[in-house]
């Protein structure tokens, strides 16, 4: 499995090269009247990717984060439970006098 991992990563690093070599060309964008950032395309493309990627990862890391504190919690009160439920061990009743000494 590994293997197979390491070649899709080795296919997806060509192909980004390869895209980046053929659109290495200057872009200009206009962000206010007066301003004009001047970039290269595959720049742009990673930013675009960048800022649409960012918000979303965040908000899986902070689900997961408030998921796994939940599930702790829940665990910590099911072991609390489960200690707070079992029968007391009862004392051991032998008989410290015989039969026929007990007292009526």
């Amino acid at each position: 499995m590994r293997i197979l991992r390491t070649g899709l990563w080795v296919v997806v690093i060509v192909a980004l090269a390869l895209f980046t070599a053929f659109n290495w060309t200057s872009v200009d964008i206009q962000i206010w009247e007066n301003l004009v950032l001047e970039t290269r395309l595959p720049v742009l493309i990673l930013a675009a990717f960048l800022l649409g990627y960012l918000p979303m990862w965040l908000t899986h890391r902070t689900t997961t984060w408030r998921l796994k504190r939940r599930i702790a919690s829940l665990e910590a009160s099911q072991r609390s439970l489960i200690a707070s439920q079992q029968p007391a061990v009862p004392a051991d009743q032998t008989v410290t006098t015989p039969v026929d000494e007990a007292q009526p």
